[in-house]
């Protein structure tokens, strides 16, 4: 079995929280979001034997405890991604997932059958804007995705889950609309950078989510991950 490969980082300490993982990108997405840092994979084709990729992750065993899967989209390759699961299965690595939630099936499939530990889910915008920002129908589908996940959060069947939401400036009222919608799961706000738009500084973030009265993380590029309990930033 062959997947669509985008590429690989052998041990990353930034992709989860707390873990040291190496991380699989699969090429190949639906979506079209302007501000996509990972556009060099979006497209293209090198198609990889899942065997090959599974020597790869076999070269970081001394220094990991897990494998993430990112894109690209991963679960666009469902079978693909499958196997390479099972494979870390069997290696006693936990498994992580990346995912802009357009493909519930693939995510529905790797619950069934206890294949991810954590998933990190990219909500984008509100709903009503989130047809037109990537390009393509998707909102019922990220819909049915984000309520898959916060079932199986809430009862045990996925041990950690995130909902990542990458804010741009000018786009902050955007979160009013997002965090009620995040329940069994950590939110997640992420420094958006793109072209020449200012990006939201570290304390601009924490303002934002002070609004929320939630814990709420915060990350951007000068400073990683800052945890924030909703109290206000001097508890950051």
């Amino acid at each position: 079995m062959k997947v669509n490969f985008g590429g690989f980082v052998p041990v990353s300490t930034v992709d989860w929280r707390g873990r040291a993982v190496c991380t699989v990108f699969f090429r190949g997405c639906p979506a079209d979001c302007y501000y996509c840092h990972n556009r060099s994979i979006r497209e293209g084709e090198d198609m990889r034997e899942v065997a090959e990729i599974a020597r790869m992750i076999d070269e970081s065993l001394l220094l990991i405890s897990g494998v993430v899967f990112s894109g690209g989209e991963a679960t666009m390759q469902k079978e693909g991604l499958l196997a390479l699961a099972e494979a870390c299965r069997k290696r006693g690595l936990a498994v992580g997932l990346q995912t802009n939630g357009m493909f519930p099936a693939t995510l529905q499939a790797l619950l069934d059958r206890d294949l991810v530990d954590m998933v990190a889910l990219d909500l984008k915008t509100r709903w009503e804007r989130y047809d037109e920002l990537l390009a393509v129908p998707a909102v019922d589908r990220v819909k049915h995705s984000l309520a898959l996940c916060t079932a199986a959060a809430e009862s045990g069947d996925l041990e950690h889950f995130e909902v990542v939401v990458t804010l741009f400036r000018g786009w902050e009222d955007d979160l009013a609309y997002i965090a009620p919608e995040v329940r069994g799961g950590d939110l997640v706000l992420q420094q958006g950078v793109y072209g020449t738009i200012p990006p939201l500084t570290r304390e601009e973030l924490l303002a934002v989510a002070d609004t929320l009265s939630r814990q709420v993380a915060v990350r951007t590029r000068e400073d990683g991950e800052v945890p924030c309990d909703g109290l206000g930033r001097r508890q950051c």
